[in-house]
This record gives structure tokens, sequence and C-alpha cells, in this order.
């Protein structure tokens, strides 16, 4: 920052600064106000440069801090804005610059000002400080709470202050400001159930802005209004060299604020990219905020009521009366920057949001016809998993479990064709049905979980999700097949690796070993085809000492293997746990396998082609205890089409086998598959789902909030990565 930080340096030196930190009291009528607002300066917006600000005004903050119980200058200040603000909007229509340059200048300090206090004091402290009284001096709680009254303004300003280029900095500092007022959270490691917030935006005089503050911030979003360009509105310096001040009529000295310049306007850290609409991005921060915010205790949260129950424009039914802050908004318009939007963790947690809501806006998207619009950066979400945060794939994956529960969905889906998906780089794909690369992306993230994350609620999602499509696979492409099988039998392969290294630790097969070396990632068939037989054999051996009392044995052979390593302090292989979650994989890919070939076996010859190929492995675990029920209908199919392909004789072509399944599909008697009951599974959140989503939106915030800074090392909501 060079020059920068030494001007910047000189900030605590500042007679206005001084004087409004320091021991003597300011009239909120005193010129003083005018002088200490007139200011112009391109905003701090990134990370370094709001570090440096903090920085050089600590010691005024804390003087500020401690001398405010007598002066009393932070309510004159708040005073201040709030007279300006009632002439905010005539302002605006008439243009008045200086006058909304003045009072985003007083609310760019009281910003700044609220943060600090809040960091450094209680809640009971804080409201202390806003309710001095001029005339005795002193605290009083019967006095009028500026705080309040500053609250309920700034939902004023943000509701209703036009939008032109003159007002674009106020709103978005306003939205910041009410971000930084609910910011006491962020000093607490739980989550806070009472607080200010509580206070004032759920009940009294804030109450009644609830709908038009969340359709405000709604539309904000929607509109990804971009910044004026810089110096748009602002007055040009002087020719002579003069401050960048405005002669007013009471006479303004330029001393505080030409000093502050913090590197251009726009200036952010090199890690993170300019915002396009720093308007849309804090006013989605500030809604999610508010619709995370815990019940009051005599109360629901009126925010999340909003959200949950607003409509489409076009929907001419009347609300019910139960239903309080009812809004109307246009859902197109919202469908096309939810999917325009997606990159963004929040956007991405407003879409859940939303979807698992308010019931609304689900139904009028799963009745869209151009859902590949929302699918698709959905998927490359989750196909980008090395690169997203696991809080922004989790969201993803449960936004495709909402949507998998719809039955319309799911057929919906094996309809639309899509070409080229560029992102997609294990295969070329020219052409393929969305609910085929659906699938062929949700594999594969279960695949990276299973070897690298190994969380168990992500791959129970992401099966739960293939389950609720799969009685609805429609001419599956022959790569997803393909994958939807080869996946399914690396998992029966390390059943039985596993399972050997359980009842035989010290054993060396190098023959079962080779089996398993030689299979690839992808599920290819074995270099040395001559192992397969020896590889079945011996399955079916560990299979046989498996019975009803199968958890037992893992059990006993756990505490055997425990044993005959401990001497060697060798750290034990959690192969019991392992086993558990492989056989948990394997049950439900089975099943999922079993319900498409029970529902929709004749619009899927790809399926069937895929299941012959690796026939050997699945015949493998015909007898095994905890898939003998659902390896029937498996058996069944491999056991029908392997016959005809047999009598068909031997090298046939790729296009002659599936011509003898798609004839073998039609002879098949149907009635002799078991019935099974259908695959459903529908998304429930956890008991007290704010201990995810509170800390989650949090760190959304300090991360991606426009002009505001918080020192990690205050921070005890979530943990923080190292600075």
């Amino acid at each position: 920052m060079g020059s920068n930080s030494s001007r910047i340096g000189d900030l605590p030196k500042n007679e206005y600064l001084k004087k409004l930190s320091g021991t003597e009291f300011v009239s909120e009528n005193d010129p003083f106000w005018n002088q200490l607002l007139s200011f112009s300066f391109p905003a701090p917006t990134s990370s370094t440069d709001l570090k440096l600000l903090e920085e050089a005004t600590i010691s005024v903050c804390r003087s500020l801090v401690e001398n405010n119980p007598r002066t009393g200058n932070l309510g004159a200040l708040i005073k201040v804005f709030l007279s300006r603000t009632k002439e905010l909007k005539l302002s605006a229509e008439c243009r008045n610059h200086i006058f909304i340059w003045q009072t985003n200048n007083a609310l760019f300090i009281i910003c700044y000002l609220l943060k600090v206090f809040i960091c450094e004091m209680s809640e009971e402290e804080l409201q202390l400080h806003f309710t001095y009284e001029e005339k005795s001096g002193s605290y009083s709680s019967d006095s009028e709470d500026l705080l309040e009254e500053l609250v309920c303004c700034l939902m004023q300003l943000i509701t209703d202050i036009p939008l032109i280029d003159i007002t674009y900095e106020i709103s978005v500092e306003a939205i910041s400001t009410m971000v930084v007022f609910l910011s006491c959270q962020l000093y607490h490691k739980e989550v806070l159930r009472q607080s200010i917030s509580h206070k004032y935006l759920m009940r009294g005089r804030c109450l009644p802005y609830t709908s038009k503050l969340v359709k405000t911030l709604l539309y904000n979003f929607i509109r990804q209004e971009k910044p004026p360009p810089p110096g748009a509105h602002v007055f040009s310096q002087q020719s002579d060299g003069g401050g960048l001040l405005y002669g007013l009529a009471s006479g303004v000295a330029s001393g505080l604020w030409t000093v502050f310049t913090l590197g251009g306007v726009g200036s952010k850290a090199a890690s993170a990219p300019a915002l396009a609409s720093p308007l849309a991005n804090q006013s989605l921060l500030l809604l999610l905020v508010l619709a995370n915010l815990t019940d009051a205790a005599d109360a629901p949260n009126p925010y999340r009521q909003a959200i949950m129950s607003f409509k489409n424009t076009q929907d001419n039914s009347p609300f019910p009366s139960s239903i309080p802050h009812a809004f109307q908004i246009n859902f197109n318009s919202l469908y096309t920057t939810l999917c325009e939007q997606q990159t963004s963790d929040q956007a991405t947690l407003l879409l859940y949001t939303l979807l698992h809501q308010n019931s609304n806006i689900r139904t009028y998207m799963l009745a869209r016809t151009d859902m590949e619009n929302l699918v698709l950066p959905i998927l490359e979400i989750l196909y980008h998993v090395e690169e997203r945060n696991s809080h922004h794939v989790y969201m993803a994956l449960i936004i495709l479990l909402i949507l998998t529960e719809d039955d319309g969905f799911n057929r919906s889906i094996h309809e639309v064709i899509l070409k080229n998906i560029t992102w997609y780089s294990e295969r070329v794909l020219t052409e393929i049905s969305l609910g085929s690369l659906l699938i062929l992306v949700v594999i594969r993230t279960i695949q990276y979980n299973m070897t690298r994350t190994r969380d168990k609620y992500l791959h129970t999602n992401c099966l739960a999700a293939l389950a609720n499509m799969s009685a609805q696979f429609r001419s599956l492409h022959q790569y997803a097949a393909q994958r939807i099988i080869s996946y399914t039998c690396r998992h029966l392969r390390r059943y039985v690796y596993v399972l050997d290294k359980l009842y035989f630790p010290h054993s060396h097969c190098s023959t079962l070993q080779h089996c398993f070396s030689s299979f690839s990632d992808n599920g290819e068939e074995l270099l040395s085809l001559t192992c397969s037989h020896i590889l079945r054999s011996y399955a079916s051996s560990l299979f046989s000492l498996l019975s009803k009392k199968h958890n037992k044995v893992l059990e006993q052979a756990t505490q055997s293997l425990r044993g005959s390593l401990s001497s060697n302090d060798v750290p034990l292989p959690d192969y019991a746990q392992d086993l558990n979650v492989i056989e948990e994989v394997i049950r439900m890919m089975l099943e999922i396998i079993n319900s498409c070939l029970t529902t929709s076996l004749h619009h899927n010859p790809n399926l069937v082609y895929a299941l012959l190929y690796k026939r050997d492995l699945f015949e493998q675990f015909r007898t095994h205890p905890s898939f003998q029920d659902i390896m029937q209908n498996i058996d069944l199919v491999i056991t029908f089409f392997s016959s005809r392909l047999l009598q068909a004789g031997a090298e046939l072509s790729v296009e002659r086998v599936l011509e003898i399944i798609k004839q073998g599909i039609v002879a098949l008697p149907k009635d002799r598959l078991k019935k099974f009951p259908e695959l459903k599974f529908k998304y429930v959140e956890e008991e007290q789902p704010e201990e995810f989503f509170i800390p989650y939106v949090w760190s959304l915030v300090y991360s991606s909030a426009a002009g505001l800074y918080w020192s990690p090392q205050d921070i005890q909501l979530f943990t923080m990565d190292s600075d």
C-alpha cells in the first residue's frame, strides 16, 4: 500500500476524529457534523484495505468507547443521520448529490463504529450507549431507543429509496449496516436464541417492514444491478489541487478524508475478484442471515415465514388469512437469476432454502420445461467437487435430492438431450440425456467421497437421489449404464478383499491380490481372465462363513485382529467399519439396479448389456446372506439373457448383442421378477438445523460481504482457516 499506508496512519491525529471521540459533547446541531461528513473517497472494499483502516483507527475507536458514556456523541451522530434520512427520498428525486453524499458518509461512519462497539462489548452495554439522554447527561432506560430507531430507518431506506446511480452506494451501505447490526452472532460459539436481533426485528416497530424488506432484497438479487462507474456521481477535484470537498453554507474545510484513498475504487485483494453487483451480493447475504435467525421465544421468525409463503405475481388466488408477511414476486425472473448465479455458495443456499421451504416455488420449478438451465449448474458444482467447499457440495446435492422426490422430474430429465458437455472431461459426451449426465456426476461424487472425504451423509444422499430416479431410468446412455454397473463391481471386489483381511489377516493370497490389482478404477475386465474362476470360488468360500450372526462374526474377527497387531504397535485397520459401509453401498446399488430392471427394463438395453459384461462378479454374490433377496431378479435377468446369447453363438458384435437383448426384453416373463417396495427417499432437515446453517451463513458473510471486515482473531462462531 506504500504511501497510502503512511497517510492512513495520520487518521488518529485528525482533529475531526479526535473531536468525535473526545471528551467534549457535540450537539447534533453543531456545524461540526457538516465538516465531518464532507469527505469523498473511493470506499475500501478489499479485506487488505479494510484491515488497514481498522488498525489505523483503533485508538480513535477506543477513545469513543471510553468517552461516549459521558458525551453521547455516537447518539448525536445517529440523530444527524436520522434527520437526514427524512429528506433522502426527496433528495433522490431532486438529484441532490451533496445531501445524499453526506448522508452516505454518516452511515459509513455509523456502520464502522457499530461494528467496533458490537465487537468490544456485551449487548447490554451496547444498548446503554444508544440510550444516552442529553439533558441529564446520563443513560436511562426510559429514553428513546436510538438503536431501534436506527434499525427501522435502515429498513425504510432499503425498501423506499429509489435505486438510481446516486443512491446505489447508500443502499449498499444500509444493507451492510443491517448485516453489522446482526453480527453479534459472530462473537459467540453457541447459536444465539435471544439477542437484540430478536428484540428489534421480530416485534415492535420493525415487524411491519418484514415482507417489504424480504421482497426488496430478493428483487435486488434478481436484478443484479451493477454499481455506477467510478466518479459517475462524485464531483471532480478542483483544478487548484484543493481537497475533494464542496463549499457548503457553513463552510467546509478539508482535513479528514483527503488523505483517505486506500488504493482506488474497487481495489480488491488478489485472491478476491471484484463483485459484479455488490448490491445483489449484500442483499442476498442479509436475506440469508434473516431467514436463518432462530425463532423468538414467543414468535416464529417472520422473515422465514415471508420466504416460505410468497407467491408468483401471476398467481391471482388470495392469500390465506393465516399466512402473515405474504407478498408476490416474479417467479420467472427469480428462476432465471438463480440459474445464472449458482457459482456462488450463497445463491445455491438460497435455491436450497426456496425449494425446501416454499412449496409455491418448488411447484413452479418442477413444472418448468427448461430444467436443464437449473440442473446443469448444480451438476457442475458436484463435478468440480475438488474445487468447492464441502458445504457448497452438500447444498447442491440436497437440491438434487429434493428434485428427485418428484416422479415428473425423474421422467422429464431423460427427455432432455444435451450436446457437447465441455466441462465433463472423463469422456467426450457429444450427445447425452440430462438424466444420464446426472447419474454420471452423482456416481463420480460418490466415488470421490468414498476415496477422499468419506462423509457418510454425502454418499447416503447421493445414493438416495439415484434410488429416487431408478424406477424412471429411460434410455440410459451406454456410458451411464456402464458406470452404474462398474461402480457396483468396484465395491463388490473391495468387499471380498476387506472380508479376506478380516478373517485371514496374516494370509498373503497373491492370486487374490492380483485379481484386485488387475481391475482398473473404472471397472474394466480382469487383465488375466483365468483368475475369475479362482476369485468366484474364493468369494463363495468366504460367504459360506457368514451366517445370521454376521455382525457377531465381524466383531470377533476385529477383536482377533486387534490382539494380533497390538504387540507390534501397528495401527489397526478398521476393516469391520469399512465392510459395513461397503455393504451399505452395495445393497443400495443392487436395489437401484433391481428397481430399474423391474420397472423399466424395456427402456434400458444398455444397462442389461453392462450387467451381462460383468456377470461373473455378480454371480459370486448370489449366495451372500445380505444380498440374496435383492440378487434374485438380477440373477434371473443374467441367466435369461446369457442363455439367449449362448444360443446365438460366439463372436457376436456389440450391435448384435444389443439386438438380442432388445428381443429378449419383449420375451422375458415379467411376472417372474419379484416385486419390491418402490425406492423413495425424502429429504428431511435434521433436528436443530440452525446449528449447521447459522455458522455456514456467517462464514459466507465473513468471506463474501463487500466492504466489511472482521478480525479473524475475534470470530468465535466457526473455526477460522489460517490467515
